[in-house]
């Protein structure tokens, strides 16, 4: 896969998970107003469950495959803490069910899927021109 195609899923993947960090923070604010303004699917299980399994999915494959060209640990890092969370928010039930404590835990286990993207689009880039951009390097 080519340096840019990785970049721009890394792209894509810490948007998207920093918008879900961001859903998770703001959501048990918005709550009670929700229903109000027709937009209580946000709130099901089923859209949390396919969030979760879309940045599951997508972050492995993305973060195994740039792995495979740095070698460098620190993206997986964070990816998997991320994923644990997320998946403790909606799998464990009385993390579940309580709201502040499962917005908690959702907003950290997004904002660490983010981070791991961020980290490995910049692992990425280091090593975009074959090798790893030091003091020295004149690009």
């Amino acid at each position: 896969m080519s340096p840019r195609r990785l970049q721009l899923l890394d792209r894509i993947g810490a948007t998207g998970s920093l918008v879900c960090a961001l859903h998770c923070a703001v959501l048990p604010l918005l709550i009670a107003a929700l229903p109000a303004f027709g937009v209580a699917l946000w709130l099901g299980d089923g859209v949390e469950a396919v969030f979760i399994t879309f940045a599951s999915l997508f972050g492995v494959a993305v973060l195994a495959w740039s792995y495979r060209r740095h070698r460098i640990l620190r993206a997986l890092a964070l990816l998997v803490p991320g994923l644990a969370a997320l998946w403790a928010a909606i799998l464990y039930a009385p993390l579940h069910h309580s709201v502040l404590p499962h917005a908690l835990v959702m907003t950290t286990g997004g904002a660490l899927v983010g981070l791991a993207h961020l980290v490995n689009l910049r692992l990425n880039h280091g090593y975009q021109h074959g090798h790893r951009h030091g003091v020295r390097c004149v690009h």
